[in-house]
């Protein structure tokens, strides 16, 4: 579990105090696939609350590659318990939810870092579509990972069995669970102010 005062933690948030606020989501054309910037390496990246957006946002501007935002067909709901209620059924299932876009052009790529936060300790389903989708062989495969405090689950071993092929290399993994902090923050204010009025 990363501490409050993680040094990469703080490099990121550092980094991101000096940003202009500009949209992060991916460049897409009609078809939904990403425009090209020439470059031979894709950030591929699903992000619920926009913490794995900005770090996929900043590895995009570091490196000037391509980007590309996962998304399933059908959205995640908003509220969160309903998110996590759903993840947990498609997961017990493995289900795997239809892509709203695929990358067309993924043969052009060398390097793919690939980005997902965490859900019940493994890879959240539409990741799992996202590798059944398209075909990774030869190409280099790092991951970067947000989580709410369970470090990376067993993500390493989902990569390995849905990207055989790929060329698994050490990412990046840093705690960033804000959400469900401020849930459990703001329920223990609620109750106690509950408590308070009886």
């Amino acid at each position: 579990m990363t501490s409050p005062h993680d040094p990469a933690r703080r490099v990121v948030v550092t980094a991101l105090a000096g940003l202009p606020f500009i949209s992060l989501t991916a460049q897409t054309s009609d078809s939904g696939d990403v425009q090209r910037t020439g470059s031979r390496t894709l950030v591929a990246y699903f992000s619920r609350s926009g913490n794995t957006r900005v770090v996929a946002g900043l590895i995009h501007r570091t490196f000037g590659t391509d980007l590309f935002e996962i998304r399933p067909a059908q959205p995640y709901p908003e509220e969160y318990l309903e998110t996590v209620e759903q993840a947990r059924l498609e997961r017990d299932r493995g289900y795997e939810p239809v892509l709203e876009a695929k990358v067309s052009n993924m043969a052009t790529y060398d390097t793919i870092y690939l980005g997902f936060p965490i859900w019940g300790e493994t890879t959240p389903p539409v990741i799992r579509a996202f590798l059944s989708a398209h075909d990774l062989s030869g190409k280099t495969l790092i991951p970067f990972v947000t989580h709410g405090g369970y470090g990376l689950g067993n993500s390493p071993s989902i990569l390995a069995s849905h990207a055989p092929k790929a060329q698994l290399r050490p990412g990046f993994s840093m705690q960033a669970d804000q959400e469900r902090q401020t849930m459990e923050q703001v329920t223990g204010w609620l109750k106690q102010r509950k408590q308070r009025t009886e």
